[in-house]
This record gives C-alpha cells, sequence and structure tokens, in this order.
C-alpha cells in the first residue's frame, strides 16, 4: 500500500521592485537635461522581481550607457541604488537617490566645456 503526500502548495509570488514616483520624477529630472543636451535618446524601465531597472540609450539600437538600479536587498548594506556603466563597472553606489545622481552633475560639466 502506497501512502499519499499531497504536493506543497505553490508560494505567493512578491511583487516585483518597482520606482517610486519621487524617484522616477528625480531621474526622469537629470534624463531631461541630458536629452536637451542631445547627449541621450531613449530609456527603458525594467520592473524584476529583485531589483528596478532604469537604462539610459544614446541609441535604442544599442546596449545602455548607463543602468539607475534599485535593489532593496541591499539597502542595509552598499545602499539600494547604483549607477552601472555599459562595461557592468558600478560608478557610484549609495542609500540616497539623490547623492547617487550627483554622479551625473560631474558629467554635465564635461558636456558644457
Amino acid at each position: 500500500m502506497r501512502s499519499f503526500t499531497p504536493a506543497p502548495a505553490p508560494r505567493p509570488r512578491a511583487a516585483p521592485v518597482a520606482f517610486s514616483r519621487s524617484e522616477l520624477t528625480r531621474i526622469l529630472g537629470v534624463y531631461g537635461q541630458f536629452v536637451a543636451a542631445g547627449d541621450w535618446r531613449d530609456y527603458a524601465i525594467d520592473c524584476l522581481d529583485d531589483a528596478a531597472v532604469f537604462s539610459i540609450f544614446r541609441k535604442a539600437s544599442e546596449m545602455p550607457l548607463y543602468r539607475i538600479e534599485k535593489r532593496p536587498k541591499l539597502a542595509k548594506k552598499q545602499g539600494a541604488f547604483v549607477i552601472v556603466s555599459m562595461t557592468g563597472a558600478i560608478l557610484k553606489r549609495g542609500h540616497d537617490l539623490g547623492q547617487v545622481l550627483r554622479y551625473f552633475d560631474r558629467r554635465k560639466l564635461r558636456l558644457a566645456t
């Protein structure tokens, strides 16, 4: 006689990580300045299970120049926000999005000169 064990119940999926409205407003503010300067042309937003990613493109057919990522699991360690270059190098990381986005202030100065 065989004993029957029921299959384990599926775990409910967690909601994907997303940028809040205020975070997205700050990111789009920086993005808009570079679009006005003619340096950036397109963007994409991905809401994944473990991260939200804002990708910035010079042309839509290329790899992203930068990725601004929000990873809540790293909030207590290195910081939830990170800017990653096209090559995968981490350019800036921190707990405060405004502080992380200041990386692009230096880029604006290079464009102006």
